[in-house]
């Protein structure tokens, strides 16, 4: 095809896309329902929280918009309005308005209302997601602490990736020495005392906090509609460690989810560096890292690390 076939073509598919969405919206506005079970992805930022999305996103049982919908759901509470206190949403929060918004939002944007969604602010939101959907299901993913951190650290070198949200925080963050100027990732509570720490430590509070809100708020999801990812069972084994997610929460995992696992590693998804375990262990953070180590050891024992 020649280049103005292919724009032609571009051209053609984004339109008819665009009309597809807008139908499907009208058919919600007449016949409005609302979600039932959808899949949310939990965990803290630099964990495999992506990795595990992009393979829920494989399913042909869930629909997804194959990105980060952190935008949306700020657009619901903005932080402005909320004196940037934390990105952190309650069961208190929850709305009709809210949950209608979202079903609409997913089934116009991929004719189901049985999706999967993943931004890296859902883990402070549990409660609230589960007063919106209440059989909603969860997938926490883990990852020990020393990579973790050590990949935060490397993401706050990111800002223009994982800081566009924050241009208008308003106070000065002076994280390193100044050498961060921009807050990177997602605030929890009580990060304003964190504005002029070492970059280790606002990592090492960004993975207590993320990680000890979703366990305190594990015990309000039934059963059935929770299951754990170890990231690091995933590179040891993604078929098996995929495999057992999936059908722990009833979503089938058939030929087409195996093979998109048996290749996963070999197509990283926003890696940094290669994929293995412990390398914070011989990176440029090693001593950084191992410095705050014992400030998330009671977090990491909870989630299952020694």
């Amino acid at each position: 095809m020649t280049e103005i076939g292919l724009k032609i073509d571009k051209t053609l598919r984004y339109y008819l896309s665009k009309g597809i969405i807008k139908g499907r919206d009208l058919r919600w506005k007449l016949s409005p329902q609302i979600a039932e079970s959808p899949v949310f992805i939990l965990g803290c930022s630099r964990a495999g929280t992506t990795l595990v999305y992009k393979t829920f996103s494989a399913s042909p049982q869930l629909g997804s918009i194959q990105k980060e919908t952190h935008d949306l759901w700020a657009s619901l509470h903005p932080l402005e309005q909320r004196d940037w206190k934390s990105h952190v949403l309650l069961k208190e929060d929850a709305s009709d308005r809210d949950r209608a918004f979202i079903s609409r939002f997913f089934y116009g944007q991929t004719g189901t209302l049985n999706f999967v969604d993943k931004n890296n602010q859902n883990g402070l939101c549990l409660s609230y997601l589960l007063a919106l959907f209440p059989a909603a299901r969860f997938v926490y993913v883990k990852r020990s602490p020393g990579d973790n951190i050590n990949s935060l650290i490397e993401g706050w070198r990111k800002a223009d990736e994982f800081a566009t949200w924050s241009n208008s925080l308003p106070v000065d963050v002076n994280v390193e020495n100044g050498e961060f100027k921009r807050w990177c990732f997602f605030l929890p509570e009580g990060w304003k005392n964190y504005l002029s720490s070492s970059v280790e430590e606002v990592c090492a509070f960004q993975y207590q906090a993320m990680n000890d809100m979703i366990l305190a708020g594990r015990d309000m999801v039934p059963e059935k509609q929770w299951v754990e990812i170890c990231y690091e069972d995933l590179l040891n084994d993604p078929v098996r460690g995929f495999q057992a997610a999936f059908e722990a929460i009833d979503l089938e995992f058939g030929e087409t989810l195996e093979k998109h696992c048996q290749t996963v590693l070999s197509r990283p998804y926003n890696a940094f560096s290669e994929i293995r375990l412990n390398k914070w262990k011989d990176g440029r953070n090693a001593d950084k890292v191992a410095r705050v180590l014992s400030l998330v050891e009671n977090t990491a024992l909870k989630m299952g690390y020694k």
